[in-house]
């Protein structure tokens, strides 16, 4: 009897769940991170009015709205990196490399930003981006353990 030998599909478009969605949840995130870069490069104080809006309305208080060239700088220089890492995901569905980084760098800011919120300046914005990007750290680790174990 002849044995046959089987090689499993491990992509991600065959995979079951979240997973048959990695290229386009990776590519939505990509724009998500594009139009946030843009906003902030474009408008950094409307973007910071916004939410210091939000924040007075909860009583937390406002962060400046003039924003430094070095911190705008890094900014979008971040927002950028970020981006370019989400269409890296959707162009590699079976690297772990890239949704490990963008976990690092989502985990690092919402980190900080809870830092920040705790021991210098309790604002709205900066527990939105510790609650977001979390939220984003965490569904791009969930990631990269999932192609991690398809693809060791």
């Amino acid at each position: 009897m002849a044995s046959q030998i089987r090689i499993r599909d491990v992509s991600a478009e065959s995979s079951s769940g979240i997973m048959a969605h990695y290229r386009t949840l990776s590519l939505g995130a990509a724009a998500i991170f594009l139009l946030v870069g843009m906003a902030f490069l474009l408008f950094p104080s409307g973007v910071l009015a916004f939410f210091n809006g939000i924040s007075q309305g909860l009583g937390l208080k406002p962060s400046v709205t003039e924003v430094p060239g070095l911190y705008l700088a890094l900014t979008v220089g971040y927002m950028s990196t970020v981006t370019i890492l989400a269409v890296q995901m959707a162009r590699n569905p079976t690297s772990w490399v890239f949704p490990l980084l963008l976990a690092q760098a989502k985990a690092a800011s919402s980190f900080f930003s809870l830092v920040f919120y705790i021991f210098s300046q309790p604002s709205f914005i900066l527990l939105a981006n510790f609650a977001v990007d979390g939220m984003i750290a965490a569904a791009a680790f969930a990631f990269y353990r999932k192609i991690k174990r398809m693809n060791p």
